[in-house]
């Protein structure tokens, strides 16, 4: 909450938003968390009450894997890992308790569907906690796109520790270098409003509309430290809002900074340690540190690609971060990702090699045999001629004309 007069310098703003991205006790390890849309199978068309759906998520209490169940606003499911030892153990426990989770949806009558953005259903919030109302007020003043992010799109994110010493920075560059490749190959959000968006990656293509100062990569220059860039961003970022208790969230509709914010103040106070770690929490890049890295480019992907993803993300980071090297110009191809996937010539050669230098190293991480044959039949099938899920999907839409794909496969997936 703001205090009256100043509490905190410019100089330990940015030393508390370093420490926030990159200290950390737990270096190594790696998490999931999985999101997908959920429909009523009754009615498709139609949205899902939350008590309904909180219900027939946790009703039945724990999952046995011990991940969390989360709702996103428009009314997405969501399930994180705990923190594993390597993306074999995450993959292996995200597996078990998805299994339980989509069992326990499918019994209610509700369907998960892994797709990166709603096809069709409006864009309706079903979360009511003020600060999700609080920031659909400051997007919906910059446009329509922040109730799209908030209440259609469904993710896969994978959080893959910094390393020790020098290995976090090098992990923090690789991830940029990797995030478009990501980004492009797994790309899963082709339609939008009922129709082709033009995207392959509509969710992404939504992400690049919103507010850039909380949204767009952060910029780093070689040999710069990682703190010192994710501070630069965080300050530079807009304040979304100011919390004034726990139920009452003030927007700040006026362009204001955070640095801003802690030279000049606003007329409801000053900012305070505790505002800049709330401050943080607002933003959304998709390299984002929060004493490990979060990698949120990927759509959400139906099994067995999301295990694909996760691994090949996590092996590169982790086991292969000397070894795959990518031009430099790859990081400003962001957009051709989300339009192009690797349809796009030079994005379609960093994935194949992203992939094999993933692929071959993959036999010693602990990733099961069955990921790894998905992996290189993704490789060979899909990435290899240029195509994503995003292309499967359109082709699939082309032929039948379902907006949706098939629900996650519950009996498989539970075996």
């Amino acid at each position: 909450m703001p205090a009256p007069r100043p509490t905190l310098s410019l100089s330990d703003a940015r030393s508390q938003a370093g420490s926030a991205g990159f200290d950390t006790d737990t270096p190594h390890g790696v998490g999931l968390e999985l999101e997908w849309l959920v429909y009523d199978t009754r009615d498709t068309d139609a949205t899902v009450p939350f008590a309904e759906l909180h219900a027939a998520a946790c009703g039945a209490g724990p999952l046995p894997g011990e991940s969390r169940i989360t709702f996103e606003p428009g009314g997405q499911v969501e399930l994180s890992t705990r923190r594993a030892d390597s993306a074999g153990e995450a993959i292996g426990l995200a597996s078990i308790d998805a299994a339980k989770l989509l069992a326990r949806l499918d019994d209610a009558g509700l369907a998960a569907v892994a797709l990166g953005l709603d096809p069709a259903r409006p864009r309706r919030r079903v979360l009511d906690a003020p600060r999700y109302a609080a920031m659909a007020g400051y997007f919906a003043a910059q446009g329509t796109a922040g109730a799209g992010m908030m209440c259609s799109s469904a993710a896969l994110q994978v959080n893959v520790g910094l390393g020790q010493g020098a290995e976090a920075a090098r992990r923090w560059e690789l991830a940029h270098d990797i995030g478009p490749v990501l980004a492009a190959m797994f790309a899963h959000s082709p339609l939008c409003a009922g129709r082709r968006s033009g995207w392959r990656s509509a969710r992404l293509g939504i992400w690049s509309a919103l507010d850039p100062s909380r949204t767009a990569p952060v910029v780093r220059e070689h040999g710069r430290d990682p703190r010192d860039a994710w501070a630069e961003y965080a300050l530079d970022a807009r304040v979304m809002f100011v919390r004034l208790d726990e139920r009452r969230y003030a927007p700040v509709s006026e362009p204001l900074r955070f640095g801003e914010w802690v030279e000049h103040g606003h007329p409801l106070g000053f900012p305070t340690a505790d505002d800049l770690s709330y401050h943080l929490t607002t933003l959304f890049p998709p390299v984002r540190p929060r004493g490990w890295l979060e990698l949120r480019m990927l759509d959400a992907l139906p099994d067995p690609l999301w295990r694909v993803a996760a691994a090949v993300t996590a092996t590169v980071l982790t086991d292969c971060s000397g070894s795959c090297v990518l031009p430099a110009e790859i990081r400003e191809h962001w957009i051709d990702a989300a339009w192009h996937g690797p349809g796009h010539p030079v994005l379609r050669d960093a994935a194949l090699s992203v992939l094999d230098v993933a692929i071959d190293a993959m036999p010693g991480t602990g990733i099961d045999d069955d990921t790894i044959a998905a992996a290189i039949t993704f490789r060979d099938d899909t990435v290899a001629r240029g195509r994503c899920p995003a292309d499967d999907r359109l082709d699939a839409w082309a032929a039948s004309g379902a907006l949706l794909p098939a629900p996650e496969p519950v009996t498989e997936l539970v075996q």
